[in-house]
């Protein structure tokens, strides 16, 4: 068995929630075996473990263990900065702990176009068959996340055979883009949110709700708000008046007028206890 390294969590890497992390929605390729959760960071197989202020890992670099999770943001202050809402307290008491991972860009544009109008477990499937088609096999049974120059230079019909539905043609022409483009991924992290999300409209199969996703969970941009139907739910519930129709930008407008320049961190807190909010709504 590959040796694990020990990480102490302490000072601004707390507080941290390694199962709720990777089990609230935004990250769709690890998984937990027994008391372990496996995944893959730069091309690696990465096994992550929490117990208390000890985090176990094997695979990566300690800094990027902390890069990946985030473990140098205040996470404490962020909280500390949202309203006194009800809600949102319920959430971030559920939840606690709940870090936005800082996601690969590709990896993470690519993850999203396939998970326009799908579950969770479709996602993942989706996912792991286009791992194994295309990327690299990394471990036993792990691989590695398909670059955009494979996918680029693969016939649409391979890309369909992934399960990926009407996104294949998407995924296969924002991948020829992204390879004929370097440097894309820092251009955007140089414009203000909303020429950011403007370039990233502009890929095949990147709608608002994506684009939100890849700036939330890629670039960091804390004051994406991605909209989905539980977060629409939500908003229109408890922070909107009721029997009037809204678009998507105002939903998330809203949020941020609500929660501050955090709201991205906010929503997630109110995706992952959408559950427990909703029904005591009934």
């Amino acid at each position: 068995m590959t040796r694990c390294s020990l990480l102490r969590l302490e000072g601004t890497a707390l507080p941290f929630n390694l199962d709720v992390t990777l089990s609230c929605g935004q990250v769709f390729r690890w998984e937990k075996k027994g008391h372990w959760w496996i995944g893959a960071m730069r091309g690696k197989p990465v096994r992550v473990r929490q117990d208390g202020d000890r985090l176990f890992f094997s695979g990566a670099a300690e800094d990027e263990i902390v890069q990946y999770f985030d473990l140098d943001l205040d996470l404490e202050g962020v909280l500390a900065g949202f309203p006194d809402d009800p809600i949102l307290c319920q959430a971030i008491e559920e939840a606690r702990g709940l870090r936005i991972v800082k996601q690969p860009a590709w990896e993470c544009a690519a993850s999203y176009i396939v998970a326009t109008f799908a579950n969770i477990p479709g996602i993942r499937s989706r996912l792991r068959l286009l791992c194994e088609r295309f990327g690299e096999e990394i471990a036993p049974g792990e691989f590695s996340f398909p670059s955009p120059e494979i996918l680029a230079e693969s016939p649409i019909s391979e890309i369909r055979n992934c399960r990926v539905g009407y996104r294949d043609r998407f995924l296969s022409k924002t991948a020829c883009i992204i390879s004929e483009t370097p440097g894309w991924e820092e251009r955007i992290a140089a414009l203000p949110y909303r020429e950011a999300r403007a370039e990233l409209l502009t890929f095949p199969g990147v709608g608002k709700k994506v684009a939100d996703c890849i700036q939330l969970f890629a670039f960091h941009r804390f004051e994406a708000v991605p909209v989905d139907v539980w977060i629409d739910r939500i908003i229109r519930t408890y922070y909107l008046e009721e029997g009037e129709r809204y678009s998507y930008d105002q939903i998330a407008d809203c949020a941020r007028l609500v929660f501050g320049p955090c709201a991205g961190y906010a929503q997630e807190y109110l995706f992952a206890a959408r559950n427990g909010i909703m029904e005591q709504k009934k």
